[in-house]
């Protein structure tokens, strides 16, 4: 699948994801520590930026994000009863510097994010907040119910919700089977993707939409579990979330907060 280019120049682009990776790796924002988490933009429409592995969010600086074609990864989710080192090498390939530094394991995933319509940034995080839900038997619910109005408007109705999975391409394979059960049930690419015990994903056209939708995403999972603290939450009915997320003011609100 052929991702249609960004209209950034490739410069800017990776100006910005630095800027976004830095932000998601604050350390006062505990979405992410040491070398968790990854962040991803589409320069070209055959090539993408990603986070090396092993490097860290907070201080990623230019020698350790890596270009990447799509192809050779989009392609790859395809496969079946690929070993480790067959996927190790096929993520090398992929790069454009062959003296470049590997691509996280995750590339996978983003190179197939990243063709989504609409899709620019692609940010990866572990927030502790969120996981304290993903890690029980909540995190159905915290996924498809929704308890204020704001989180609709930068996370989406609902977010898609991905069982656990290995880390790697069986992790890329499930992201992508749900989010098209996603789209073909709601008519549009997701905003958040929910990983079980393991993180969050946030889809976005610019690194202000990515970080919108995480700290809501965050805030959210925070309200969340305060209210099953408390009791059983009160839910918005369906029919209620379905009408902010297509109310014409709040979709303007969204246009003016940088979130479409």
């Amino acid at each position: 699948m052929s991702a249609p280019a960004a209209k950034a120049s490739a410069p800017d682009m990776a100006a910005r994801l630095l800027e976004l990776s830095h932000q998601l790796g604050r350390e006062d924002r505990k979405l992410a520590i040491l070398g968790e988490g990854n962040t991803s933009a589409r320069i070209s429409g055959d090539t993408f930026i990603v986070k090396a592995s092993g490097f860290n969010l907070a201080t990623l600086a230019p020698a350790g994000v890596t270009a990447c074609r799509f192809e050779p990864l989009v392609s790859l989710l395809d496969a079946k009863g690929l070993a480790d080192t067959a996927v190790d090498e096929r993520l090398l390939a992929a790069r454009v510097d062959p003296a470049s530094k590997k691509p996280s394991v995750e590339a996978m995933f983003h190179a197939w994010l990243l063709t989504l319509p609409g899709v620019n940034f692609v940010g990866h995080t572990h927030p502790v907040a969120v996981n304290k839900i993903l890690c029980t038997k909540h995190a159905r619910t915290f996924a498809t119910r929704r308890l204020c109005p704001d989180e609709i408007v930068c996370c989406g109705a609902e977010f898609v919700l991905v069982p656990y999975v290995d880390p790697g391409l069986k992790l890329a394979q499930a992201i992508r089977r749900a989010v098209l059960a996603y789209v073909k049930r709601l008519g549009r690419a997701p905003r958040v993707i929910l990983l079980e015990n393991h993180g969050l994903i946030a889809l976005g056209g610019t690194p202000e939409a990515v970080m919108a939708a995480t700290l809501m995403a965050v805030k959210a999972a925070e309200i969340y579990a305060g209210a099953v603290a408390l009791g059983s939450p009160r839910f918005l009915s369906v029919a209620v979330a379905a009408r902010i997320a297509g109310r014409p003011d709040e979709l303007y609100r969204e246009k003016m907060l940088g979130l479409r």
